[in-house]
C-alpha cells in the first residue's frame, strides 16, 4: 500500500461511526447483538445467501476461519487457506482499525488467478454523514468464481471480513435495458435550438433499470444548495464485463455501500459503463442537487460521475468520454453553473488533501485525485479530462441557458 493510501485510510476511518461489528454466529446468539447481513458460519464451504433485491451475498469474519500461515521467506506476509465457495463475481474486504495491504486471488474453471490487491475505498461521505465505523476496499468484479484466498501484508486489519456477492441477471431488468437501448433518441440534439437549456441525456438509465431495491437505503437523501463541480471517478474494478453484467454490477455496488458500509445509498450520483451507457446512481432525483458519497470533503457542492472499470490499465472509449461530458454539461447548466472549463473556488469540509475550511481553486470538472490522495480516476481517464471539459463547454455554449 502506498503512503497515500495509508494516509487516506487512516483519515477516512477517523471520519466514520459504528455500523456494527461482525462476530461469530454462536456469539451473536449468546449476546443477542444484531447480526450483519448474510453472515457466514465458521466452518464448511462459504455459501452465498440470496437476498431480496437480486444479489446473493455472504460476509465472512476471517478470524473465524482457518488461521493464516506466514509466507515462506517473508514473515510479514500472512496467507489464509483457500476457501471453496458457491458462485460469486464480486469481492471486497471490510475492517476496523489500521490496514496493511490486503490481496485476493480467485478461482474460476479450476484455475487460480494471480494475487490482486484490494485498494482501500477512496470514495466516501463527508465527515459525520451516513457512515459506520467500518472501512472497506474497492469492490472488485472478478466474473463467475468458486474459490477465494486472502493474503495480508503488514498489520492485519482488525475484524477483517471478506465480502462475496453474486448479482443475478434479473429478466425484467435485462428486458427493460434492452428495450431502452433499441428506442430512438428522444431528442435530436444536433437540430436543437440554441439557449433552450442543455437537455437531459437521452436514454439515461434510471434506478429501476438496474433493479434498485429502495428497502436497502439507510434514511433519506440530503440535498445541496448549489453545484460548483463535477467529480469524475472510476470504480477501480475490472474492465472485463459484458453489457448484460452492468445492471448487476451497479446493484452489487449498491448492496456493498448500504449493507456492508452503512451508507445511505450507492455513493455515486451517476455511472457510465465502458460502452458509454449512462445510469442514475443515488436516489433523490437525477435532476436535483442530491448530495453523494463520492468525494470526501467536497460532496456538499458537487455531483459525482463514476466510470465502471479500472482506467489505470484501460483506456476510456470516445463513447465513455462523451457520456461523462453530456452528464456534466446537463447538471452544470441545470443548476446555473455554466463553466465546464476553467477553475472555481470551493471550500473543503475536510479531506486528506485539504483540511476543513480551506478554500481552493479546482477545475469545474476534475478528477478525484484533485481533492483526495488517490489514483482515481486512473491515469488514462484523468489525462482525458481536458477533452471532457471541452465537449461539455461546447454543449453549454451551444445549448445552455
Amino acid at each position: 500500500m502506498t503512503r497515500a493510501h495509508q494516509n487516506t485510510t487512516t483519515r477516512l476511518m477517523a471520519a466514520t461511526a459504528a455500523v456494527g461489528l461482525l462476530i461469530p454466529l454462536s456469539a451473536a446468539v449468546a449476546s443477542a447483538a444484531p447480526e450483519r447481513p448474510s453472515e457466514q458460519a465458521a466452518d464448511g464451504p462459504v455459501t452465498l445467501q440470496p437476498e431480496a433485491g437480486g444479489v446473493a451475498a455472504v460476509e465472512v469474519p476471517l478470524a473465524t476461519r482457518a488461521p493464516a500461515r506466514r509466507a515462506a521467506g517473508d514473515p510479514g506476509v500472512q496467507i489464509g487457506e483457500p476457501q471453496d465457495t458457491s458462485t460469486f463475481s464480486q469481492v471486497a474486504v471490510t475492517w476496523k482499525g489500521t490496514a496493511g495491504e490486503v490481496a485476493v486471488r480467485t478461482r474460476s474453471g479450476g484455475r487460480w488467478t494471480g494475487w490482486q490487491e484490494l485498494e482501500p475505498l477512496e470514495d466516501g461521505p463527508d465527515r459525520g454523514q451516513e457512515v459506520g465505523s467500518r472501512q472497506g476496499s474497492d469492490l472488485l468484479w472478478v466474473g463467475a468464481s468458486d474459490g477465494v484466498q486472502v493474503r495480508t501484508t503488514g498489520a492485519v486489519p482488525q475484524d477483517l471480513t471478506l465480502v462475496l456477492q453474486q448479482p443475478t441477471r434479473e429478466p425484467a431488468v435485462a428486458a427493460k435495458v434492452a428495450a431502452e437501448e433499441n428506442e430512438p433518441a428522444a431528442t435530436n440534439e444536433t437540430a436543437a435550438p440554441k439557449k433552450t437549456g442543455v437537455p437531459r441525456p437521452a436514454k439515461l438509465m434510471r434506478r429501476k433499470d438496474w433493479g434498485a431495491n429502495k428497502k436497502w437505503r439507510n434514511g433519506k437523501p440530503a440535498y445541496n444548495s448549489s453545484l460548483m463541480q463535477v467529480h469524475v471517478h472510476h470504480t477501480a474494478s475490472s474492465n472485463d464485463y459484458a453489457k448484460a453484467d452492468v445492471a448487476g454490477i451497479i446493484r452489487g455496488m449498491y448492496r456493498y455501500h448500504t449493507k456492508s458500509l452503512g451508507w445511505f445509498d450507492i455513493g455515486y450520483n451517476f455511472l457510465v459503463d465502458k460502452f458509454g451507457r449512462m445510469w442514475v446512481g443515488r436516489s433523490g432525483g437525477a435532476g436535483k442537487l442530491v448530495r453523494g458519497a463520492h468525494t470526501l470533503g467536497f460532496n456538499h457542492d458537487s455531483t459525482g460521475i463514476a466510470v465502471i472499470g479500472n482506467f489505470e490499465s484501460a483506456t476510456p472509449s470516445e463513447k465513455v468520454l462523451r457520456g461523462v461530458a453530456k452528464l456534466a454539461a446537463w447538471k452544470l447548466d441545470k443548476h446555473g453553473a455554466p463553466k465546464a472549463k476553467g477553475k472555481v473556488k470551493v471550500t473543503s469540509t475536510g479531506s486528506d488533501l485539504y483540511r476543513s475550511g480551506t478554500t481552493v481553486r479546482l477545475p469545474a470538472i476534475d478528477g478525484h485525485r484533485d481533492t483526495n490522495q488517490t489514483a482515481c480516476p486512473g491515469a488514462n481517464l484523468y489525462k482525458r479530462l481536458k477533452e471532457i471539459r471541452t465537449v461539455a463547454q461546447r454543449r453549454l455554449d451551444r445549448l445552455g441557458r
